[in-house]
């Protein structure tokens, strides 16, 4: 590298520009320190114990001058925390550069640079100094030793913990390249004293160095990222976090930066600043609270920074400190996927390229490992797109694109109160998405679209608990509740009332109060409504949320022999089996959300024994389950009437079919004369033909099937009646092309709750009630009807429904002569029904 050598005085010269230049915004009181002789003595140069020749070289103690600096700036004033931090390296920098002209380092081709901390300008009143000694290799070694001796000495006596090292630009250039976090740290390298061009130079080199091996170090990067985040946890989840090395933390702001610097995605701005500012402002105060450089924030310091930070309690100061490690960590994990992105561009490139997007219907597509808005989607028309993209994002387990959030959440209408029903069904689908719904749910909370939808939701929005089963905040303890759940939704017959709860069940916790699942009924009820939820729908999440630890605390603190013991629990569920299940459900999920110590196998079974006592108490008082699970709607009340003209044209033709646009969605009327396996065919053309159905009645009038489906097509094509009309001729002459889009069937997620095909006893006097509970998926309701011809029993009517991804399916059965099924056939059917659910 060529140098450019100049005269001592002026190396003298530019120092103390430097110095003037470096820190602006210095106090008088600071700089007066910062330029005084210094009253603590340390040992001399070159490991002199002289106090006079101490008293001569060293400036004072830099310790002492740090806190000093740090305590002249009042916390809780506007600004205080860069102006503190500018008095800290400010005096800082004039120490040491008034060391390094006592030590004789005016030398050409040396000079000092600072990196981390230092050279960031953030450093707290502890802070580790970390110091590069540069030179360009023509001074002798042992020359430069004694000249590193006179420098490192009065560091090392003033009272501050001090990282040191002497390195040529190729020593620089190999550390870096072998240490990842030395990389990074110098990609901050900045001068303190001596030769700018040299500094400049090693700065230019190391940045042209890791922009050049981007693709090599960018995995490398990442993968030490994740190993440290797995060491040091989430920093918003976290009581006693570590502010540095969590996820979320201070490091995590320096790895934005170096992503930054290799030219492979912007930095972002605004919200991260702010973050990154009120971390730096709880650190200061740890420093000073503590009197040492720790960056664990540990619980018996909570209060103490709380005060200094002017916080009314340390509650307060946490759920800050939540907040900015969730708008960092959102940040890194943008980032770092645009770095990936522009690394995968860069290698792929041969000449334009155009973006590569996959739709998923309404106007969605995913990109490059995000969600984005097609080319033509325009939010203002679709108030449901928000909602829609959140679903799609979280099914699919990928982000939606900060870009297209922000433009979801500012241009998308506001939903009107209560929420339309479909509406409601994503909501509920996006719920029962399973791990995807953490990190959807984590960006949509920070955009303020949460608030939106739930406004009682951000008063438990990083509120943290302090019981030490819990590992989460309060808002992300719900969350993966919901999660818990998912695994558990085969277990109920409205899959939509326990995520709900489980959203809900600990908002009372918002008042502090240790009595916050009664407090907590009412606004989730509230909640629950104006998600457009009947009032009985309503009523039922409250009474669940009321009731969230009454299951557990009679199981583990009650004598499970002592009848009043079963008595007070169906008390509590009043004495219905649904609600009952539903309880069984949110008990495990809320347990399995708090942490592995809360729900054991000795804990699982003292519940169960419980749940299994109180079935057989109302199993013997005559209460059993409703069959109904449907509420048909007035327009399909009763058995529905079939103009004669219309039966006339369907015995002819083979079959009738009617579409007509229905609230959101569309009905789809079928009318055939009924046959075995009509049901099994015409749910498979409807899923041939694009169609998601949502909810069906089917019935059979006088040996006609009159059978209505609510559909929807996620491209918003409108279902065409004479297409299907023609598949279903073609069908009954034995073509099955038109079945063929159903062979290709998505993989079967790990997390699918356990299918369930229950019988239902007493539930009609001539028909065999089955209800099957199993995750929906395209061809679903085909692969039933199917086995159920394949049994050879006849459906005489069914009543089909679909809530939060879960299809809950009641079907009337008969023998081929009308006969009821037999207890041999019943488990024949069961078990049928099961294997072609879960195939």
């Amino acid at each position: 590298m060529p140098r450019r050598t100049r005269p001592a005085e002026s190396a003298r010269a530019v120092s103390s520009a430097s110095a003037v230049s470096a820190a602006p915004s210095a106090s008088p009181a600071a700089a007066a320190s910062a330029a005084s002789p210094g009253a603590e003595a340390g040992r001399g140069a070159a490991g002199s114990d002289s106090e006079g020749e101490s008293s001569e070289r060293a400036p004072g103690d830099l310790r002492r001058l740090r806190t000093e600096a740090a305590s002249l700036r009042a916390f809780t004033e506007v600004g205080a925390g860069a102006r503190r931090r500018d008095a800290i390296a400010a005096v800082t920098g004039a120490w040491l550069q008034r060391a390094w002209l006592g030590s004789g380092c005016q030398r050409e081709g040396l000079a000092l640079a600072a990196v981390g901390s230092l050279a960031r300008s953030d450093s707290g009143p502890a802070s580790d100094l970390d110091l590069v000694l540069l030179h360009d290799g023509r001074i002798g070694g042992k020359a430069l030793g004694e000249i590193a001796e006179r420098f490192w000495y009065p560091l090392w006596d003033s009272g501050v913990r001090l990282d040191h090292s002497v390195r040529t630009l190729e020593e620089c250039r190999r550390v870096a390249r072998d240490d990842l976090v030395a990389a990074v740290g110098m990609l901050d390298l900045r001068l303190i004293a001596g030769d700018p061009e040299l500094v400049a130079g090693v700065r230019a080199t190391i940045s042209h160095d890791w922009r050049a091996n981007a693709r090599k170090r960018l995995p490398e990067l990442m993968e030490a990222v994740r190993e440290r985040h797995e060491r040091h946890g989430e920093l918003a989840h976290l009581i006693q976090p570590d502010l540095k090395e969590s996820r979320g933390g201070l490091r995590d702001m320096t790895v934005i930066r170096a992503l930054a610097a290799a030219w492979l995605a912007d930095r972002p701005r605004g919200a991260v600043d702010e973050a990154y500012a009120r971390l730096l402002d709880v650190r200061d105060a740890l420093h000073l609270v503590t009197g040492r450089g720790r960056d664990r924030l540990v619980q018996q310091e909570h209060d103490a920074v709380a005060a200094l930070l002017g916080y009314g309690d340390a509650d307060l100061m946490l759920k800050d400190v939540t907040e900015a490690g969730r708008s960092i960590a959102y940040a890194l994990d943008a980032t770092s996927r645009r770095a990936g992105q522009s690394q995968r561009a860069r290698t792929l490139r041969v000449g334009p390229r155009r973006p590569m997007l996959t739709p998923l219907g309404h106007g969605l597509s995913s990109h490059d490992g995000e969600i984005v808005l097609g080319p033509r989607t325009d939010p203002a028309r679709d108030p449901l797109l928000l909602l829609r993209a959140a679903r799609a994002a979280a099914l699919a387990g990928l982000p939606i694109a900060p870009t297209t959030l922000d433009n979801l959440v500012e241009n998308t209408p506001h939903l009107p109160k209560p929420w339309s029903p479909k509406a409601r069904d994503i909501f509920g689908e996006l719920l029962a998405a399973g791990d995807g719904l953490a990190g959807v749910w984590e960006s949509l909370t920070l955009a303020g679209a949460v608030d939106q939808w739930i406004p009682a939701w951000s008063a438990i929005r990083s509120r943290p608990q302090h019981n030490p089963v819990h590992r989460h905040t309060v808002d992300r303890h719900s969350i993966q509740a919901v999660i818990e759940a998912r695994p558990l939704l085969a277990d109920v017959r409205r899959p939509d009332i326990l995520l709900l709860a489980c959203l809900l069940h600990d908002i009372g916790k918002a008042y502090g109060s240790d009595d916050h699942a009664h407090l907590g009924a009412e606004p989730a009820g509230q909640a629950v409504l104006a998600l457009g939820y009947s009032a009985e729908e309503a009523d039922q999440v409250a009474h669940l949320v009321r009731h969230h630890l009454t299951l557990v605390d009679l199981a583990t603190r009650r004598d499970p022999d002592d009848p009043r013991t079963v008595e007070m629990l169906c008390e509590a569920i009043d004495d219905d089996p649904d609600t009952l299940d539903l309880l069984r459900a949110l008990t495990e999920a809320d347990a399995r959300a708090a942490g592995p110590a809360a729900w054991s196998q000795w804990r699982a079974r003292l519940v169960d024994d419980l749940v299994g006592a109180a079935r057989r108490r109302l199993a013997a008082q005559g209460h059993g389950p409703d069959p109904h699970v449907v509420d048909p709607g007035p327009e399909e009340d009763g058995l529905p009437e079939v103009a004669a003209h219309v039966r006339a044209a369907a015995e002819s033709v083979g079959v009738q079919v009617h579409v007509e646009d229905h609230g959101e969605g569309q009905l789809v009327e079928v009318i055939a004369p009924d046959r075995v396996g009509l049901f099994a065919d015409t749910a498979g053309l409807l899923a041939a033909h694009g169609l998601s159905v949502r909810r069906a009645r089917l019935a059979t009038v006088d040996g006609l099937a009159v059978d209505r489906w609510h559909v929807e097509s996620p491209t918003g094509a409108r279902a065409d009646a004479e297409a299907i009309e023609r598949s279903m001729l073609r069908l009954l002459s034995g073509d099955r092309r038109g079945l063929t889009p159903l062979t290709r069937r998505p993989p079967r997620s790990h997390a699918s709750p356990v299918t369930r095909a229950l019988l239902v006893p007493d539930a009609s006097e001539d028909s065999t009630v089955l209800e099957l509970r199993a995750t929906d998926r395209p061809g679903l309701l085909h692969d039933v009807g199917r086995c159920l011809a394949s049994a050879k029993v006849s459906v005489r009517s069914a009543h089909v429904a679909t809530y939060c991804g879960q299809a809950v399916d009641t079907v009337y059965l008969t023998e081929p002569d009308g006969a009821m099924l037999s207890p041999g056939r019943v488990a024949q059917v069961v078990g049928s029904l099961i294997d072609v659910a879960d195939g």
